[in-house]
């Protein structure tokens, strides 16, 4: 599987499996608009390099030493595969190289297996925002910290 920037060209894909992963997906323009903004990335997964058509894609903004991961979605025919898994590796690793310190993302309360995915890389639930999808429809702040680990040894003498 290879990943790549987006293209505008990737468009009329991304958005067949967005529609084909949520009830109220993004729009196009919503999409075009990702791909000017200079803080957003959006890449997509090439499951079958011969046809070089999207089979999933993952939209993140980084600000400042945050990265906020807005939108991720697999094909249905590529779920199970480990194209969710590969989007959500290479954003850590792209947010650790630029020295982000948290990723953070909303999730449907109901979507057990995307919070299940997102528990397999440590991303812990912090809190809820009641109705923030629909009326009815929860969704759960989920948090990666990444900031560097620092140990401090002192070198006292007692006497």
């Amino acid at each position: 599987m290879n990943l790549r920037n987006a293209t505008y060209s990737d468009l009329p894909r991304i958005l067949e499996i967005e529609e084909l992963s949520f009830s109220q997906p993004w729009s196009l323009n919503s999409f075009r608009r990702e791909l000017t903004l200079p803080f957003s990335r959006l890449i997509v997964a090439l499951c079958d390099p011969a046809d070089n058509l999207p089979c999933g894609f993952l939209c993140r903004w980084l600000v400042a030493d945050e990265v906020h991961i807005l939108n991720i979605a697999v094909h249905p025919a590529y779920r199970h595969m480990g194209t969710g898994t590969r989007l959500i590796t290479e954003t850590i690793d792209e947010a650790k190289a630029k020295h982000a310190q948290i990723i953070t993302l909303e999730v449907r309360r109901a979507n057990l297996a995307a919070r299940s995915l997102y528990r397999k890389f440590n991303f812990q639930e912090r809190r809820l925002r009641k109705n923030y999808y629909a009326p009815g429809e929860d969704a759960i702040v989920m948090e990666l910290s990444i900031a560097p680990v620092t140990v401090v040894i002192s070198k006292r003498r007692f006497v």
